[in-house]
């Protein structure tokens, strides 16, 4: 018994890194010799350190939380956070204009028009509050979005709504709704969520359509006595100020993007701008407009040539 406890104490310990070799067998057969006896120890040794590795690398799988970045979870918060603010404030600035209407503090044209013009610019405005994810434009589009949703039901009739009736239409007829105001509503969408805020052409679109062609409604009735010879619907005081405001308005925007580091600001962009909203002007003072609507017309129009340009 002492011979035996003597040459078991004398055991060498389990090394930190035992070769693969001592664990052939993991326990000694009960007709192993005392040799393959004294080997237990080290293959205990790996058995538990075969047991620590197996527990590690299970714990290193892949969880649902390892799937889903967290950059990528913390940018859809933010996004749909931003598409709350922008939702928000654009049903705050619909439902101003609606108790202007209320009150009759504008007339029905001028209350039409500064809806028309204010919209889309400060829509602009929140475009930056979102991350540079592929989800970003999608979400930031559902406040326009939903507009459509909501011209769509009005327009039908199916909603009964007549302050914003009142402040969208031109004579108060709800179905006036399916025609520009559910083409301004998609422009802005379009430009959203297919365009977005690197694209020159997202600015000339929702530029010339909001503030060119609000701005020449608004001078054009106050100034323009002098009709155009191929229009007298249209005056040179109100094609004019469609142009320069529409221009004005995207080089500003141009300005603004660039400052976050989404466009390039150079001159060749800003002649572009100008070419983009002379055509446009030429075709909203074009007859063909007024038959078929000037917020489809005038999108169009800049969304072709800002393609051929940018």
């Amino acid at each position: 018994m002492l011979s035996l406890g003597a040459h078991v104490s004398a055991l060498p310990p389990c090394p930190p890194h035992a070769p693969l070799l001592y664990s052939r067998r993991l326990s000694p057969s009960p007709t192993a010799p005392p040799a393959a006896a004294a080997s237990a120890p080290r293959s205990l040794c790996f058995l538990r350190r075969g047991r620590s590795r197996f527990a590690a690398e299970r714990t290193r799988r892949p969880t649902m939380a390892e799937a889903i970045p967290l950059e990528a979870a913390g940018g859809l918060a933010h996004d749909l956070g931003s598409a709350a603010v922008t939702a928000s404030v654009a049903l705050a600035l619909l439902k101003f204009f609606e108790e202007l209407a209320k009150r009759g503090v504008f007339d029905q044209k001028l209350s039409r028009k500064l809806v028309h013009i204010s919209v889309g610019l400060v829509f602009l405005l929140f475009w930056p509050l979102f991350s540079s994810g592929t989800y970003a434009p999608f979400l930031a589009a559902l406040a326009p979005g939903v507009n459509i949703i909501r011209m769509l039901l009005l327009g039908l009739g199916l909603v009964k709504n007549e302050a914003m009736v009142k402040s969208m239409s031109r004579s108060g007829d709800h179905r006036e709704l399916l025609k520009g105001p559910l083409y301004y509503a998609t422009t802005i969408t379009f430009a959203t969520s297919v365009l977005w805020r690197s694209s020159p052409i997202a600015i000339a679109v929702i530029c010339n359509l909001c503030a060119g062609d609000g701005i020449a409604d608004v001078l054009g009735r106050r100034l323009g006595k002098e009709k155009l010879p191929y229009n007298p619907n249209k005056s040179y005081a109100g094609s004019i100020a469609m142009a320069v405001a529409g221009f004005l308005a995207s080089v500003g925007y141009m300005h603004y993007f660039h400052t976050f580091g989404f466009i390039e600001e150079t001159w060749n962009m800003a002649l572009g701008f100008l070419v983009v909203s002379i055509a446009a002007t030429l075709v909203e003072s074009h007859p063909i407009s007024t038959e078929l609507d000037d917020n489809l017309t005038v999108p169009v129009t800049s969304f072709l040539v800002g393609s051929l340009i940018f």
